[in-house]
């Protein structure tokens, strides 16, 4: 299996940054290919502009049809090309990533925004009244497996259903069904490693040993049953779920669980 691991953390000592390196020993012991891009190393640069798609960019700019060209005629930016490349290489793709401000670092967000461009990650497939492009389960990372590996500062309390800051699956439901779902991706259930902030040295083997269990079942874990768009469960045009297919008591994000 082909592995490639996104990290996103600017402290190679750091909680993240061992277990992105303990990603990379145990796949590889087990016989995986893997790959790394670790953004802050790479010094990834974070923001959209005309230079990432060369010189026939518009003016103004309008990013979803200059990053479709581009694209298409091959001028994106190397390092944009490079990663998509990666993506399309992969079977599998770990992001490893602290949760800040209920949600992904900076630089990570980044890296979507520029790698997951119009015709690459989006604005794919037919376009009709009767379907509405090939994406939420279709796409073309489909029939590639991602895992989220998520460290966060609060105790486990604070992200349960009635805590403060929201269940956890709230929080990364706009990654895990807007960002991976949608170009195919089928996605893992989260390894999430809460109190990250208070954890010690003494700490770290129960953790290390939970990871690697995890990275061991990448292949076979069943990923969360997101609904997808074109397999009956929507109305079209509106794309609204269809009566009936609500799972009783949920709403909100829920509904685009099936099960």
């Amino acid at each position: 299996m082909k592995t490639l691991i996104v990290h996103a953390h600017p402290e190679p000592k750091s909680l993240n940054g061992s277990l992105k390196d303990l990603a990379v020993s145990t796949l590889s012991d087990a016989g995986h290919e893997v790959r790394v891009s670790d953004l802050y190393a790479m010094n990834w640069k974070a923001v959209v502009d005309a230079e990432d798609y060369g010189p026939a960019a518009s003016r103004p700019l309008r990013v979803a049809r200059d990053s479709g060209r581009a694209f298409e005629s091959g001028t994106l930016t190397p390092d944009v090309r490079a990663e998509q490349e990666k993506l399309l290489w992969a079977d599998a793709i770990v992001f490893q990533f602290p949760l800040w401000w209920y949600t992904m670092p900076a630089i990570l967000k980044g890296w979507v925004d520029r790698v997951f461009t119009h015709r690459f990650a989006y604005g794919v497939g037919e376009h009709s009244d009767t379907k509405y492009g090939e994406r939420f389960g279709e796409g073309t990372l489909a029939g590639r497996r991602a895992l989220l590996s998520v460290t966060v500062g609060g105790p486990e309390s604070h992200y349960a259903a009635r805590g403060i800051n929201g269940p956890v699956d709230d929080l990364l439901f706009p990654i895990q069904h807007g960002i991976l779902h949608y170009p195919g991706l089928d996605v893992l259930p989260p390894f999430v490693l809460y109190g990250a902030d208070r954890t010690t040295v003494e700490d770290y083997p129960d953790i290390a040993k939970a990871w690697e269990q995890r990275l061991l079942t990448l292949e076979s874990t069943e990923p969360i049953p997101f609904r997808r768009q074109n397999f009956g469960d929507y109305e079209l045009p509106s794309l609204h779920l269809k009566e009936g297919l609500e799972p009783t008591g949920r709403t909100g994000f829920g509904l685009h669980v099936s099960g």
